[in-house]
């Protein structure tokens, strides 16, 4: 059942999570963090990705994320001035399945100098540029 038919008291131990705080009338940002804690290396992502030519389809850059169970397609857009937003991919919208994205780890060479960071396939390249290179 979805509905909330409990009072507070039923709710004996369980307390509320805070209200954000709205300074500027405008939510807060998110906050990317890695599983241990520490912060990507934005910047660094951003510039070898700026140096690989094949990297940007359309106006983001594309790339993939190797993590230790899985692999993430990932972009940057840019959000105007100095400011990138760094976001997941749902690979499978994009028509890009999981078999694609291994394939893609599986096969680069170490384009990239940061560990874990991997260039798309020509395949994956390929069926992003039909969705976005106008």
């Amino acid at each position: 059942m979805c509905g909330n038919t409990h009072d507070k008291g039923d709710l004996e131990g369980v307390k509320e999570m805070p209200k954000v705080k709205y300074a500027t009338g405008m939510a807060p940002l998110p906050q990317y963090i890695m599983p241990d804690g520490s912060e990507p290396e934005y910047e660094l992502i951003l510039e070898q990705l700026q140096d690989y030519r094949k990297s940007l389809i359309g106006s983001s850059y594309f790339y993939i994320r190797a993590g230790d169970k899985r692999s993430h397609l990932c972009r940057i857009v840019h959000g105007g001035g100095k400011v990138f937003f760094h976001e997941l991919v749902d690979h499978h919208k994009h028509g890009i399945s999981d078999e694609d994205i291994d394939e893609s780890v599986k096969h680069d060479i170490g384009t990239f100098t940061l560990p874990g960071l991997h260039p798309v396939s020509p395949h994956i390249e390929q069926k992003l540029r039909i969705l976005y290179d106008i």
